[in-house]
């Protein structure tokens, strides 16, 4: 069977995490101390997978530095006209092409407010990208399937080392120097048979909590994309109210589970929802998962921010495989394109 472009393209994260942690280090460095030195508000824009990325790092910036951030819908600038009050600020935009209108026009707002301006972008040379501060390219280079894989990565690599950096925390430094090899190390047909099982899959729910919330979150919009599948992401304590509803024998819930300090309460939720009947996978680097039915066990970083971006590998090979057994196209999802600019 012949490769398809998000298959290959998902394979080439470790190569340009490598890249982007070696030819980038010194304007991470300069993010970092940006992010530590910053006196006022911490915001960022981004829109689908690179949104997610963001909902990462929220989680790892807000643990490990204690510095809150906030996410703005770009429409505030690009359709309300708003007059942001970010004074001695940071506003950080994530985006693959650097080109939709809206982001860049709430970049622009941000710095009318008093912010400083920090792009993380795969295409470097670009709208919003020009008209920042400060630049970090990705180094995913160009990524040809509809569905963003190895620039979702990447990323959430990058996030996750201005993190480090800024908190000096030689652990997720050491998770990001594993990372390549933990990516690398995945097997090519890791979790076939949770493929199979999702096959048939009308809804499911996509849980995690942490920065692995984040990966929930792309999880479920693959999911959507690529295999037709309607998936909805909740942390696995907002999955415990409301949601719990349509929970009945059979409804199927893959949850990822960082080896953190959530990992105990996390477990307990997922051991309520297969009370309830539900078909719960689990995709995890704990030991302790190697005999349930369905899961899956990834390689670990050593470090529960970086584990869950093996999680996503593992994931985009899970729907990948998915896609193909429902007779659909991975790279060419019906109604997508693969630049979308928005106002």
């Amino acid at each position: 069977m012949t490769e398809t472009l998000m298959r290959r393209e998902a394979g080439e994260a470790a190569a340009a995490i490598r890249r982007l942690l070696t030819d980038e280090a010194r304007t991470i460095e300069e993010a970092a101390a940006l992010l530590a030195d910053g006196s006022g508000p911490l915001t960022t824009a981004a829109r689908g997978s690179s949104d997610h990325a963001v909902t990462a790092f929220k989680y790892a910036c807000e643990i490990l530095t204690g510095r809150p951030v906030a996410s703005i819908g770009p429409s505030v600038a690009s359709v309300y006209g708003a007059r942001l009050r970010l004074d001695g600020g940071l506003h950080m935009t994530v985006s693959q092409s650097g080109a939709s209108p809206d982001i860049v026009a709430l970049q622009a707002a941000a710095a009318r407010g008093g912010a400083r301006t920090l792009a993380i972008v795969n295409t470097a040379d670009s709208p919003l990208a020009h008209a920042a501060d400060l630049v970090l390219p990705i180094h995913a280079g160009e990524e040809r399937s509809v569905a963003a894989t190895k620039s979702y990565l990447a990323s959430c690599a990058a996030l996750l080392a201005i993190v480090a950096k800024a908190a000096k925390d030689e652990a997720l430094l050491a998770g990001l120097d594993a990372l390549p090899d933990a990516l690398a190390q995945l097997p090519d047909d890791a979790g076939q048979r949770i493929a199979e099982e999702l096959a048939d899959a009308d809804s499911l729910y996509v849980t995690g909590r942490g920065p692995a919330f984040g990966i929930a979150l792309e999880a479920a919009l693959k999911a959507k994309e690529t295999a037709g599948i309607h998936a909805e992401a909740f942390s696995t304590a907002e999955l415990m109210h409301g949601p719990l509803q349509l929970v009945q024998p059979g409804f199927p819930v893959v949850a990822f589970v960082a080896d953190d300090a959530a990992a105990s309460g996390t477990l307990d939720g997922l051991a309520r929802l297969r009370e309830l009947g539900g078909r719960v996978t689990v995709i995890s680097t704990r030991e302790l998962l190697e005999t349930d039915a369905g899961s899956l066990r990834t390689p670990t970083t050593g470090h529960y921010a970086t584990d869950a971006l093996v999680f996503a590998l593992a994931w985009y090979r899970i729907v990948e495989t998915t896609t193909r057994l429902r007779g659909l196209d991975p790279d060419r999802p019906v109604n997508l394109r693969k630049v979308t600019e928005t106002m």
